[in-house]
This record gives C-alpha cells, structure tokens and sequence, in this order.
C-alpha cells in the first residue's frame, strides 16, 4: 500500500469550495497520506489558502480560464504514474482512490472511469440524469460501446496515457474528451459502478454551454 500511493497523483479542480475543500483534502490524507494532492484553483474565497494548509500542491488560476485548461495544468504537474481526478465538493467516494488506481497500475488499464450512472443516483436531479443518460446513449451508439457516464468526475489515468492523447483543453466538457478518444484510439479502458453523494456548495456547470461542448466533443472524438 505505501508503495502504491506513493504512485498516485488526486488532482482536483476548484472554485469557491471553502466549504468542501477541507473535508475533502482530509479524507483522502486519511487514505492515503502519501499520495500527491494537485489543486488548480480560481477561487476568491479561502479554498487555496484552505487547500495549501492540508498539505496540497496548489496552482492559481486566476482568474478563471476554464475547467479544461485548469485540468489541462493538473495532469501536466502531475509527478506519479496515475492520476486520478476527482471533484472537490464531496460527492464522490474518496476510498475508490485506491482501488481504481490499483487496476492501472496492477491490472494493465489505461484508464478506469468511475460511473455514477448505473442507475440514477439519488443526489443528482433527473433533468441532469436524464441528459447525462441521453448523451451517453448517443455516444454509445456511435462508438459500439456501451458507455453510461460521459461526464464522470472521478477516473484514473496513465500519465502516459495523457501524456500521448492529444486532446483540446479550451471549452466545457473535457472529461468526455478524455474519455473517448482513448476508447477510439484502442486503449484498455474499464468502467466501474461508483457511489455519488449530495454535494456541498452549490454547481460551476452552466447547462447550455456544457450541453453544446459534450456534443462537439463526442463527434470530433468520433469522427476528426
């Protein structure tokens, strides 16, 4: 286990998670205290200093150029042979850290995405469900692939594997992206049921502008 996390990089992306951050932050030090916690932050509350005081390596982003190139910036200052993503308003279980870490690094996958759409979580409202659940449906029917959860918060990735994917960081909905592109180009990617919980604060995404990029991503992922 010491070995293990000492591979691990749990890379988070914020804005205004004052109320989270340290929860958060805590549970995965209780986990796995060695691993390498990357924060890129576009706060203007007391999340950075909050995040800086725990232990995290944080990286201002301010202001704000968007979740993609924030997340761009976290893999690229990742230093541990898996990433592992994870939003940091508590909805997502912490203690899957490891075991889906596990499975690149011991089971040979390149990626493993934590899906929270096996069936509809209680904490996310069915307007968001039933979106997330059509365009997964449009993208499986496009990569003959049964996909449940394009927009996952939580997936672990081969450094590597990021290192070679070559992606677009500008705009909303990169984790579609970086879901698909791996699955076209023929990487060993696993899904895995996760649970997701109520969260704390209040949500970044803005529906309509998140909606136009998952499309452009699922069909340039497709067919560029």
């Amino acid at each position: 286990m010491k070995g293990l996390e000492r591979q691990i990089t749990v890379a988070m992306i914020t804005k205004d998670e004052e109320r989270a951050v340290a929860k958060v932050i805590g549970d995965i030090i209780a986990i796995l205290p060695e691993a390498q916690i990357v924060v890129v932050d576009s706060s203007s509350d007391r999340t950075p200093e909050i995040a800086q005081a725990l232990g995290a390596q944080v990286i201002r982003q301010f202001p704000p150029r968007g979740y993609g190139i924030a997340m761009d910036t976290a893999f690229r200052a990742s230093q541990r042979e898996v990433v592992v993503t994870l939003d940091c308003d508590d909805t997502y279980p912490v203690e899957f850290i490891e075991p889906m870490a596990r499975m690149v690094l011991e089971d040979g996958y390149d990626l493993v995405d934590g899906s929270r759409l096996v069936r509809k979580p209680s904490a996310m409202p069915w307007v968001n469900y039933i979106a997330n659940w059509s365009f997964a449906l449009f993208a499986s029917s496009l990569f003959f692939r049964r996909i449940s959860d394009l927009h996952s918060g939580m997936r672990a990735y081969r450094k590597t594997l990021i290192e070679k994917l070559n992606y677009t960081a500008e705009g909303a909905a990169l984790p579609v992206e970086l879901l698909l592109k791996p699955i076209r180009s023929g990487y060993r990617v696993k899904s895995i049921a996760i649970p997701y919980r109520p969260r704390i604060g209040e949500s970044k995404m803005v529906p309509l502008q998140s909606a136009w990029w998952t499309l452009r991503r699922i069909c340039t992922s497709r067919f560029a």
